[in-house]
């Protein structure tokens, strides 16, 4: 379900899925990158964050995945000169129309803003929310943005799918789904039949 008109990103392709409120760490070096978390910096803008379909994170563009999840960087340094070590916190996902790639290899889109269909209250009980509880209080600090929002279909179900092992294609699948109670009950059920 796209909201709005198209808007133009960049696009950031890597071997990871990010989901609307997740936190990503990235250490950026490449010059296209760079210079794209410079703008991103200083205009406070997004860029976009896709799962690689084809090729690799350095080097040649990557072919991306059509749905990815826009990012807004919320934490940076540069412990070295040439290394950019930020933070992005994953905001709206979004599916691709149309990809340029520009003269320095950084890939432009312009992209459909996709709305999360339908949440739901999740009860204090359902397992997931169990899961997650357990998960996050034996985590490190730092592993989610806070606050929790254990009642919400949506965030409950992006973060167990980030937090599992989980492959990065099954990632990418549930990223796709635009219903979170659909996406639950997915997750529901790989977490009963991995605790039989």
């Amino acid at each position: 379900m796209s909201t709005g008109a198209p808007v133009e990103i960049p696009l950031f392709p890597l071997q990871a899925v990010l989901f609307p409120g997740g936190r990503l760490p990235l250490r950026v070096f490449e010059q296209r990158y760079m210079e794209m978390a410079k703008t991103c910096l200083r205009d406070g803008t997004a860029f976009g964050v896709c799962l690689i379909r084809d090729g690799s994170e350095v080097g040649e563009p990557a072919l991306p995945e059509d749905v990815g999840c826009t990012a807004r960087i919320v934490q940076w340094d540069m412990p070295q000169l040439g290394v950019l070590q930020i933070v992005a916190l994953g905001e709206r996902r979004f599916r691709i129309r149309e990809r340029r790639v520009q003269a320095n290899g950084l890939t432009l889109a312009s992209v459909a803003l996709l709305g999360e269909r339908r949440d739901a209250r999740l009860d204090a009980e359902d397992i997931c929310t169990r899961v997650l509880k357990r998960i996050l209080e034996a985590a490190p600090a730092g592993l989610i943005e806070p606050p929790p929002r254990y009642d919400s279909c949506a965030w409950v179900s992006a973060r167990l799918a980030e937090i599992l092992p989980l492959s990065t294609a099954a990632r990418q699948r549930l990223l796709e789904m635009d219903e979170a109670p659909a996406r639950i009950e997915i997750l529901r059920r790989l977490i009963s039949s991995s605790a039989q």
